[in-house]
């Protein structure tokens, strides 16, 4: 079976052939094409996660503020691992601090759709821009109260 018809049916397979060949220093016998691809889909589901790490504590930091009679133990968790998650996840990836500004507002967005979604309580009700600025959002100390707003945006 050649490489790419692996690569096609029996991905684990193929990643072991490559492993293989790799070790080996068979350079003329590896799938080049297809493992520039994985590699590259790799970083990608780097900054995938972070991006939806981030998404998520925004979103749990918006319904800790804006539905206060709704808070909960759960909440406070989801709020602190992922804080956890995402400071491991730049631990082991040093190289994506500098995305964490650029995908703050892309973050902000998923964010706010899953407090929408999930305290029904409508778009008007939460702010277009973010309150919140990354290391208030990374801050193991910060949580948002209702009287912040003001104070959060100036």
């Amino acid at each position: 079976m050649s490489a790419p018809n692996l690569y096609e049916t029996d991905f684990y397979a193929w990643t072991q052939e490559q492993v293989s060949l790799l070790k080996d220093r068979q350079w003329e016998l590896l799938d080049t094409v297809n493992l520039i691809e994985e590699i590259e889909a790799l970083g990608r589901k780097e900054r995938q996660e972070l991006r939806n790490r981030l998404g998520l504590l925004l979103g749990h930091l918006l319904k800790w503020h804006f539905q206060p009679e709704k808070r909960s133990n759960s909440w406070l968790g989801t709020i602190r691992e992922q804080r956890v998650q995402i400071r491991l996840l730049l631990q082991d990836n040093p190289s994506l601090k500098s995305y964490l500004n650029e995908v703050f507002l892309a973050a902000y967005e998923l964010g706010l759709a899953l407090a929408i979604k999930e305290t029904r309580l409508g778009e008007q009700i939460f702010p277009e821009v973010c309150p919140y600025n990354l290391e208030q959002t990374m801050n193991a100390e910060f949580l948002p109260e209702l009287n912040q707003v003001n104070e959060i945006e100036e």
